[in-house]
């Protein structure tokens, strides 16, 4: 009896597609614009020469405007501009503020002290930017006695 063995198919596998800018060897055009480590124009080049400048400079060629009729290349260090990326994108992150739904609970015949602790909150919660969802609860008996509920929500406003 032979054991099925799970085989790969032939050719070899496909490479995943880098994410980001095309540099260096990736950029696959005769002729770009050059834009120099220190941000001036260097003109319409073939790409030769773009990659020898930037090989003399000790930095990446990267393709900046790919869309144009000829593509706009930059001199940059390629690990420095994906690092101050990352870092960029981590503290516009960090900035955000997520509104959150915070919810107080009531019931009708709670004492005044009670009620003060609690709206007290309820401002802390909207200074704070979250929003506030007020719930009155009736129990038995108290279903008889809505005004009070009433009255006791017409006392925030």
């Amino acid at each position: 009896r032979r054991l099925a063995i799970a085989r790969r198919p032939y050719g070899r596998p496909e490479r995943a597609k880098p994410t980001g800018p095309r540099t260096n060897r990736d950029i696959r055009v005769s002729r770009v614009l050059l834009i120099d480590e220190n941000g001036e124009k260097q003109g319409e080049m073939p790409i030769e020469a773009a990659l020898d400048a930037a090989r003399d400079a000790g930095m990446d060629l990267v393709e900046v405007s790919q869309n144009q009729e000829v593509p706009v290349c930059k001199i940059v260090d390629y690990g420095k501009m994906r690092f101050e990326a990352q870092k960029k994108k981590a503290a516009a992150k960090k900035k955000q503020k997520t509104q959150e739904l915070k919810e107080i609970k009531f019931r009708p015949n709670i004492d005044s002290h009670d009620y003060m602790v609690k709206s007290k909150k309820i401002t802390e919660f909207f200074e704070n930017g979250d929003k506030v969802k007020v719930t009155l609860r009736f129990r038995g008996r108290e279903m008889a006695h809505q005004h009070l509920g009433m009255e006791l929500l017409s006392l925030w406003q």
